[in-house]
């Protein structure tokens, strides 16, 4: 090769070097690392009980297993939903809790009327039922006295009460609350009276209707036990499910059994019911907006 070229070649490999010296040189800011922020997926795993994530483990460990010894690729995905879905299916709705809030409310009203009759005022009404408060609603009446002691606006505090308690029954006992602070009306010991009245006459229908919801998940329940029972017999004693180890039955039995837990839960979410309106808080606000 040309001797020039050579020599062109290395002069621009020294100005090269030298350029990237001076830059590797130069000083530079120290950049605070950011924080990345989890993805969903990641909130969510974290979210799940220490029990969940065991069952979930051991089904889908049991759903290799299985798949190994048998070839039934299909457990891999049946065992771990039917682990953590077939509990939720099944079970009753969380019915009950709200049933035991609204009883609580209803005894915490009949108890904070009876301390108003004898004279005193809201604020210390409140603060004397702490102690008898029922443990439903303990935690919303602890904060309500804790921001009362905090000389919070007496409304403020009760809108704020309201929103913990995040119940239409809860807002109906605010509200006369917050109409007894405005206008400081003596009459609101019997006007809590009436609304004990119309809190227990809604527990004792709000039972009823459970009690006949309750006899379809019965149902229910009873035949996927006896359906899982027959499947798992059949499968160690004859050769009924024979047709679905092939891969074309393994997708039809991953769709019937999707098919029969779709309806599981088209059932659960008829039984469980739609909460009534509030009428107090932001979400109210922004509906009649």
């Amino acid at each position: 090769m040309n001797p020039a070229v050579w020599s062109a070649v290395f002069g621009t490999l020294v100005v090269a070097g030298l350029i990237g010296a001076v830059l590797a040189l130069r000083p530079r800011p120290v950049r605070e690392p950011v924080a990345r922020r989890p993805s969903a997926l990641a909130r969510r795993v974290r979210a799940t009980s220490s029990r969940t994530r065991l069952v979930l483990v051991v089904s889908i460990g049991g759903g290799l297993l299985l798949a190994l010894l048998t070839g039934w690729v299909a457990a891999v995905l049946i065992l771990p939903a039917a682990a953590l879905g077939l509990p939720y299916l099944l079970a009753a709705p969380p019915t009950a809790a709200t049933v035991r809030r609204l009883e609580a409310m209803e005894e915490w009203t009949r108890n904070l009327a009876g301390v108003l009759s004898s004279g005193v005022g809201l604020e210390q009404a409140v603060t004397a039922t702490l102690r008898s408060t029922p443990d439903a609603i303990k935690p919303e009446v602890t904060a309500l006295v804790a921001r009362l002691r905090a000389r919070w606006d007496t409304e403020q505090a009760l809108r704020a009460f309201a929103d913990d308690l995040d119940d239409v029954t809860g807002d109906l006992i605010v509200a006369n609350l917050i109409l007894a602070a405005q206008r400081r009306n003596r009459s609101l010991a019997n006007a809590l009276q009436g609304v004990a009245e119309s809190v227990s006459e809604d527990v004792t229908s709000r039972r009823k209707v459970e009690a006949g919801r309750a006899k379809p998940r019965g149902s229910a329940r009873l035949v996927t036990m006896f359906s899982a029972g027959v499947l798992v017999w059949l499968a160690f004693t004859g050769d009924y499910i024979a047709p679905y180890g092939t891969p074309l039955g393994q997708v039809l039995l991953v769709g019937l059994l999707t098919a029969y837990a779709a309806g599981l839960l088209w059932m659960r979410k008829m039984t469980e019911g739609k909460p009534l309106p509030r009428f107090l808080g932001p979400v109210a606000k922004a509906g009649a907006r």
